[in-house]
């Protein structure tokens, strides 16, 4: 369907972008802060720990002022549960307390409304150690942070994210949460009651808000790429669904209405890997959390194919490239272009996922993460001064921005705009070369170098673009 006039973005809309906190901070053994699943995990060959990342710890009010520089009107973080939680409970690191409470407080001297994600994959080590997500006191422990969180900031952050892309950690489990898999005698077991302890999590985490908070909002953040079939014969459709129901739907499913997806359900009763850990009162409390938006990550769409009988399973990665899933195999589409780290590139596949989002669950919608990684360059210009030309991150996002509009044109209704991300930061796994920041960051994968900050040409087009409040894409 074409428009002949485009709605236009809401006067309130949110345009910013995202970081998480072991991206982006540094300070990752210090401060009093305790470690986390990241700080002690192996770094992937080739690329450095998390112990500087860009340094926003200590040069936050430099970064937040070059976010009010490009119009912002939110800023996505996250908070560190063992900054302010060394232990995962328990005792309280004031000065970890005193960090975001600064953090939050030079946001909205700008008016930059923090948009602040619970939990971005950095779990307490001491309670990886005692099981993580697969011990259920994992949850109990999230509810205390929870409490914590919504005590300190809750007076001044009105809009807040439970999980960040809680399918990822189930979907790709091994790679996202370094879980050895040989050493599970039923993986899927073990992973989807790890994951029925986060959606427990989530739950009472999104109720606790609102009897804390009236007056915020609060939502989960998976990470939701539409699936389409390989082709049209129904068994590749069939596939497609499968694989909609396991990568998107069975999250949202729970968020909004409190249900486990029927199709997941069955598929788990197949695999001998139904959740044996749900104890009375579980579902009850899944069904009384209501999110006020729906906030999800995209970067591309997958695609599915039925698998054939000498098809084996392998675990995937984000995209979704090569996984089989045991009634559906993630192939790759032919249509699409790719990133320098392969990629699929589906700007119209964000508009088909925004409309089929709305569709089932008929909530706003702010996007918390899409954005292009690439091996950036910092140049100098003829007068000597710092210059980085991202000309295809800029094209990335005007597509997706397009799109966009066309979803609202649809009838979708959009809340907010945070791509990734707001400044250069160390990918989770293919380290600080590969970036995505409009924010230059003067630093290499092993050379920290001096960290200083540079304006990307993808900088001052964003500006434009909020300026313009998405009018002017040029």
């Amino acid at each position: 369907m074409l428009h002949k006039s485009l709605k236009a973005f809401p006067d309130e809309f949110l345009w910013g972008a995202s970081t998480s906190a072991y991206q982006v901070e540094g300070a990752a053994l210090s401060h009093g802060k305790g470690p986390s699943v990241q700080d002690v995990k192996e770094p992937p060959a080739g690329t450095s720990g998390f112990e500087v990342a860009a340094d926003q710890y200590h040069r936050f009010k430099e970064d937040v002022a070059l976010m009010a520089e490009m119009g912002f009107k939110t800023y996505r973080f996250s908070i560190s549960w063992a900054r302010l939680l060394p232990e995962g409970t328990g005792r309280v690191n004031e000065e970890g307390v005193q960090y975001y409470d600064d953090l939050i407080d030079e946001c909205l001297k700008y008016d930059i409304q923090p948009l602040v994600t619970m939990y971005h994959f950095d779990l307490p080590a001491a309670l990886d150690e005692q099981g993580g997500w697969g011990n259920r006191a994992t949850a109990d422990a999230f509810v205390e942070f929870s409490h914590l969180m919504f005590s300190c900031y809750g007076d001044r952050v009105k809009y807040w994210l439970t999980i960040n892309e809680q399918n990822m950690m189930t979907l790709a489990a091994e790679h996202v949460l370094g879980l050895d898999f040989s050493k599970l005698e039923n993986p899927n077991k073990y992973v989807y009651e790890m994951n029925h302890n986060m959606l427990l999590a989530q739950a009472k985490a999104m109720v606790l808000c609102h009897e804390m908070l009236p007056g915020a909002k609060i939502g989960p953040a998976p990470n939701i790429a539409l699936v389409y079939p390989d082709s049209n014969k129904p068994e590749d459709i069939l596939a497609a669904q499968n694989m909609n129901a396991l990568r998107n739907w069975l999250y949202l499913d729970m968020a909004v209405y409190g249900i486990y997806n029927h199709v997941v359900w069955s598929w788990l009763e197949e695999q001998d890997a139904l959740p044996t850990n749900i104890e009375p009162g579980d579902l009850a409390i899944m069904k009384a959390a209501k999110p006020d938006f729906i906030a999800f990550n995209y970067y591309s769409t997958a695609t599915a194919a039925m698998p054939s009988a000498e098809d084996e399973t392998e675990s995937g990665d984000q995209q979704s490239g090569s996984t089989v899933l045991g009634f559906a195999k993630g192939v790759a589409n032919p249509n699409l272009p790719r990133t320098q780290f392969g990629w699929e590139i589906d700007p119209v596949g964000f508009r088909n996922t925004l409309r089929e989002v709305y569709s089932r669950y008929h909530l706003p919608i702010i996007i918390t993460e899409n954005g292009l990684g690439a091996y950036d360059k910092l140049e100098q210009d003829e007068s000597g001064n710092d210059v980085v030309h991202d000309p295809y991150r800029i094209d990335y996002l005007r597509a997706h921005i397009e799109q966009m509009r066309l979803a609202i044109s649809d009838g979708v209704e959009m809340m907010g705009y945070c791509p990734w991300s707001a400044v250069d930061l160390i990918s989770t796994h293919e380290g600080f070369v590969k970036r995505y920041g409009f924010i230059f960051v003067n630093r290499e994968e092993f050379d920290l170098l001096d960290l200083r900050r540079v304006r990307k040409d993808s900088f001052f087009w964003y500006k434009k673009v909020i300026a313009s409040k998405g009018t002017d894409l040029a």
